[in-house]
């Protein structure tokens, strides 16, 4: 049976440490409670229609890629097994289960660190006018959906709210130093890979990815979510073709819906019909199972 999906988490008795766009973390002590609500946004805007279940991807796919990289780069997770969660977790098992982690407190980086390996939005809008994206500069001829000569990383500024700002290589080492500047852009570029090729053998291309990156006793650590459908690109291979841009593993359904509509992109934000819901929660799963290669659990 699929539920009707959670908007409002509240955990009577811990305390809310923050509320973002989708999660929600929670103070306790010396760790932090993830917990990956249903909510989805559009053009800066939260929907007043969750998408069933979209939280339990987002963290399980998570899951799957701390797994996966785990040689590549340290990660922030210390447990989503509810059953290892504080006793005073554990009454809220049930609206925890696969949508929660406990994770490590860390010094968060701000800087966006996004990997882009194929020509996309506003990298594909910037290209346009000069033949860059973030002042990186392409060979021409390129079209809209082209595979990079090679990933490139291409760094935005954290937004509390809006969109973040993309800023040069330079800008991001004058913010945090070269040193550790250097550091995330390498990193970045291995987790893209080793990520681009396991796709890849899933029948998934994987155009860009942002990451973030915390530090602890001074090592980076990769933190929050991770190569899920929020914060990646992925496209089916069967359909790529280089000069359109493939519908993605996301919320392209409810995108398509919005600017079909005779809206204004600020509030009132329109409700949502049930075949764009649906339609959406699919694609969530599907990109959970080709990724993972595991049956979505229908607790």
């Amino acid at each position: 049976m699929i539920s009707k999906g959670i908007c409002t988490i509240e955990l009577e008795g811990i305390k809310k440490f923050r509320s973002g766009k989708v999660r929600d973390i929670y103070d306790l002590g010396d760790s932090l409670l993830f917990v990956a609500s249903d909510r989805i946004s559009a053009f800066d805007n939260i929907l007043p229609n969750p998408i069933p279940d979209k939280g339990k991807v987002l963290t399980l796919i998570s899951l799957f890629w701390f797994d996966h990289l785990s040689g590549t780069v340290a990660n922030h997770l210390r447990t989503a097994d509810v059953n290892e969660y504080p006793d005073e977790l554990k009454r809220h098992a049930d609206l925890l289960r696969h949508r929660s982690m406990i994770v490590r407190r860390l010094d968060i980086v701000e800087i966006e660190c996004v990997v882009r390996g194929y020509l996309a939005g506003s990298g594909w809008k910037e290209y346009q006018a000069s033949k860059t994206v973030c002042g990186i500069p392409l060979p021409d001829g390129l079209l809209i959906g082209s595979k990079l000569p090679e990933p490139i990383f291409t760094p935005a500024t954290k937004a509390q709210s809006g969109h973040d700002m993309n800023i040069s290589q330079d800008e991001m080492k004058e913010i945090i130093g070269s040193g550790l500047a250097e550091n995330i852009i390498e990193t970045s570029i291995a987790i893209y890979n080793k990520a681009a090729a396991h796709s890849s053998e899933k029948g998934i291309i994987l155009c860009d990815t942002k990451f973030e990156f915390g530090l602890l006793d001074g090592k980076l650590i990769l933190a929050d979510e991770v190569l899920t459908p929020d914060s990646s690109r992925f496209w089916p291979a069967d359909t790529y073709a280089p000069g359109s841009s493939p519908t993605s593993f996301d919320k392209q359904f409810v995108r398509d819906y919005l600017e079909g509509l005779d809206w204004d992109k600020g509030p009132p934000v329109p409700e949502l019909p049930e075949n764009i819901i649906s339609k959406t929660r699919e694609k969530y799963i599907e990109a959970y199972e080709r990724i993972t290669g595991r049956s979505f659990p229908s607790d």
